[in-house]
């Protein structure tokens, strides 16, 4: 089960780095006027969603090999499924912010993506504190 705990762990971090990038980009691109800028930010987005998506999926298997192993079980554990669920949203709407952004119908200020980029990382420290701590 450890090398299981490991795989899960590192597609975790690999898809919390898509995760922490991507709006990132959006940044960027929301305040680039140069079309060739655009062009490449647009290209670098896609790109890194389609490699992201697959980690993300990897993660969620092994997580849930991981508790079929492990059984279900404490109340931190029902806030952090929560939290994975709150994730796969956020993901979600990042992916329909790419297609705006790809489809030059962004309505957000760089501003709106800089809050939204802080997203993962409130929930990254949520979960690590959960599954650390184990406070309920």
């Amino acid at each position: 089960m450890l090398w299981i705990k490991a795989f899960h762990i590192i597609f975790v971090v690999s898809w919390f780095a898509g995760l922490f990038y991507l709006p990132r980009l959006f940044v960027n691109h929301a305040m680039a006027t140069n079309e060739a800028e655009i062009a490449r930010l647009k290209l670098m987005e896609y790109k890194l969603f389609r490699f992201m998506t697959p980690l993300a999926i990897l993660a969620l298997l092994f997580g849930i090999w991981l508790w079929l192993g492990y059984g279900f079980s404490g109340g931190w554990l029902h806030a952090k499924l929560a939290l994975v669920v709150v994730l796969i949203l956020y993901h979600v709407y990042c992916g329909k912010l790419l297609g705006d952004f790809r489809h030059d119908r962004n309505r957000h200020s760089h501003t709106y993506y800089r809050w939204l980029n802080e997203i993962p990382v409130l929930i990254l420290t949520a979960i690590v504190i959960l599954v650390v701590v184990k406070p309920f």
